[in-house]
């Protein structure tokens, strides 16, 4: 098969289509210090200035090795625009949310007009311009935000937010829908200013926090609706053992799903997803990609590849401390991988 270029191929792969060999990418954050370093383009800096933000993002395909440009750096852009105060970080530390709106239980979702055009929001747009500017259809941009059970989190503070699933279930429920109409006009946003892949990560979401029976009863659904409306490839991201809900999952509309180490069976995941959804991922973050060696990126990626992953990629966001090798070895391993099977 003639070589594609990155766009064709990970639209190819995220498709179920055939391809020249499987796509290398992130799907979640790529900022660690080590690019930071190399493009002088900094956090908390890059997460609101449009310039650093592209060219940090940048730096995950040219210097990196991923066959994907990945803009912004954290799960909070919506957050901070519907009234969330932020702690934006540092250098190796994400933004995180620290008031919450929502808190009192007695307040729907505001969602103010022209919220598209306030706080970081146009920021990731313009960023999103830039790269496009300077690779056109040549290279895929991701775009990924919070959830809406993420979203709702944030609004609501996540202590508060997963006591009252279980005694406001009903209030839970409602600001979960309205938060996803943010993440739905949000998607159509990025989607029209040029990215050609929307992640939707919703970790607050996950098994390990909340039930599968919650999540068919009060998730899935709003999920799907959000699936339904991004008019670009998609792909969901949800922390920690996903094995539980992994059927849900897949028929929540998304073209793929990012899944982490704990789902260590891939060739029984993709029974469970029986062909509605691809798989990407499942690269250890922390053990492998931070903690790990060269080696063994080579050798976990090696074996996902082999297990019928359908696009090699970190489990979940960067740990800004890993080490520029072990990412690069990401792609190595995918070379050396079909180089051999040739």
């Amino acid at each position: 098969m003639k070589d594609l270029n990155y766009k064709s191929r990970i639209k190819n792969a995220l498709k179920g289509k055939r391809t020249d060999k499987i796509p290398v990418a992130s799907f979640t954050q790529t900022g660690i210090v080590d690019l930071m370093e190399k493009t002088d383009s900094f956090w908390p800096k890059a997460h609101s200035d449009p310039e650093e933000m592209a060219h940090l993002a940048i730096s995950g395909f040219t210097i990196a090795g991923f066959e994907s440009i990945r803009v912004p750096y954290c799960v909070t852009v919506l957050a901070e625009a519907l009234g969330c105060s932020l702690d934006m970080g540092k250098i190796d530390k994400q933004p995180s949310v620290i008031s919450h709106p929502l808190s009192s239980l007695e307040h729907e979702v505001d969602i103010p007009e022209g919220f598209l055009e306030s706080y970081r929001i146009p920021k990731v747009i313009e960023a999103i311009g830039i790269i496009k500017d300077i690779f056109g259809e040549n290279v895929p941009i991701i775009a990924g935000f919070e959830g809406p059970t993420t979203l709702a989190s944030d609004l609501i503070g996540a202590e508060r937010f997963l006591m009252s699933f279980i005694k406001n279930p009903d209030y839970v429920s409602e600001v979960i829908r309205s938060s996803n109409e943010a993440c739905k006009l949000y998607a159509k946003e990025l989607v029209s200013a040029g990215a050609d892949i929307i992640c939707v990560a919703d970790p607050v979401a996950s098994p390990e926090l909340i039930s599968p029976k919650m999540f068919d009863t009060y998730i899935r659904d709003s999920l799907n609706e959000l699936s339904n409306g991004i008019d670009s490839l998609s792909v969901l991201h949800i922390c920690g053992n996903v094995f539980k809900i992994l059927d849900s999952m897949s028929r929540c509309g998304f073209d793929a799903l990012s899944i982490e180490e704990k789902v260590n069976d891939i060739r029984k995941a993709k029974e469970m997803t029986n062909k509605r959804a691809r798989l990407v991922g499942n690269i250890a973050c922390a053990t492998t990609l931070f903690n790990g060696t060269p080696g063994m990126v080579r050798s976990e990626s090696q074996h996902s590849i082999e297990k019928g992953i359908d696009v090699l990629a970190p489990g979940c966001g960067l740990a800004p401390r890993s080490p520029l090798e072990n990412i690069r070895a990401l792609r190595a391993a995918r070379d050396e991988y079909f180089l051999e099977s040739e």
